[in-house]
């Protein structure tokens, strides 16, 4: 019987796995047996993992020293569309197969984006704290913000996420740009120009990221791009976290550079909330990377990394949603 480890960090794992270990056994054909995780340290994720088929996770980092101390495993399933968590090269080194999900998310996040920015651009936070914790009643203790359908909405990353993105926001009256190369020849979606991120940068009053993390990327808003951002934008991020200087988006909360920023994602995905730069600011709304989360993504989301890793241990590849390697 083959084994297979469902594992994520404490506050990542769901409560029951059932659909996944039943998509896993129906698209391999045979029982499994199934550990559950909780990741606390990388040597005892070891000692569970090295004699395991298959490995199904989210966000743990598969680095070289793990890929490398776990003989018997032929195939990670990551639960989500990215897989910047693995170590690539060294799962290629150790025959370790990568496959991932193309898509289950798109409305949720597209909408997880869009509230971000309504709340921020209405100042829902601040006069929420305001009632809460001053029991005060004043609309003009803050500055108000333009209507939305006056604004222009810089995307990055136009894939399915951002293309959703676009089409509610131009619903909504904005004006519409894209940063993208690898879209641009490929999808042309009426009323959204296509710019470089030199003119986003200077035109955009809300900016919001929907890039992968690449190596090209990381950390692609740093502290010139910030110091670009002309109109003092909202800036969005449901993304990567590595896409995101922290120390610079906080610098640029500082220093006003922004109005203001909803994350969903930080740079550690198991982040340290009490040393959070980010934390008890009336302009910034974050989010536990939930961008993602509903019950129909989170049924799609088991279904899915199960099926791939059940296919991936039968031999039947061509099923795979996504096999990077």
């Amino acid at each position: 019987m083959k084994k297979i480890v469902i594992a994520d960090y404490e506050s990542a794992l769901e409560e029951d796995y059932s659909i996944t270990i039943e998509s896993i056994e129906e698209a391999l054909g045979e029982p499994v047996d199934t550990v559950v995780h909780a990741y606390k340290d990388k040597d005892d994720f070891i000692k569970v993992l090295q004699d395991a088929d298959g490995l199904v996770t989210g966000f743990i980092e598969a680095d070289e020293e793990i890929l490398a101390a776990c003989p018997s495993l032929k195939c990670i399933s990551v639960s989500g569309v990215g897989y910047s968590n693995i170590n690539l090269e060294s799962a290629k080194q150790n025959n370790v197969a990568v496959c991932h999900i193309q898509e289950y998310c798109t409305q949720e996040v597209a909408e997880h984006a869009i509230a971000l920015m309504c709340a921020l651009n209405r100042n829902l936070k601040f006069y929420d704290r305001q009632i809460n914790d001053k029991r005060e009643w004043k609309y003009y203790s803050i500055d108000g913000n333009p209507n939305l359908c006056s604004q222009t909405l810089a995307i990055f990353g136009f894939g399915k996420i951002g293309r959703r993105v676009a089409t509610i926001a131009i619903a909504l009256g904005m004006k519409v740009l894209a940063v993208d190369p690898y879209a641009a020849s490929e999808y042309d979606v009426a009323g959204v120009e296509f710019v470089n991120k030199k003119e986003a940068f200077s035109r955009a009053d809300i900016i919001t990221n929907h890039m992968n993390l690449t190596e090209e990327n990381r950390h692609f808003f740093d502290e010139d791009a910030f110091v670009k951002m002309k109109r003092r934008p909202i800036f969005i991020n449901v993304g990567r976290g590595g896409s995101v200087d922290e120390q610079a988006l906080v610098n640029a909360l500082n220093r006003g550079l922004i109005r203001g920023a909803g994350i969903d994602v930080l740079e550690e995905e198991n982040p340290d909330l009490n040393i959070c730069s980010l934390l008890h600011r009336k302009n910034v709304i974050i989010t536990p990377h939930s961008a993602f989360y509903s019950q129909e993504s989170i049924e799609k989301l088991q279904r899915i990394s199960g099926a791939n890793l059940g296919y991936f241990l039968a031999g039947k590849n061509e099923e795979i949603t996504e096999l990077v390697r």
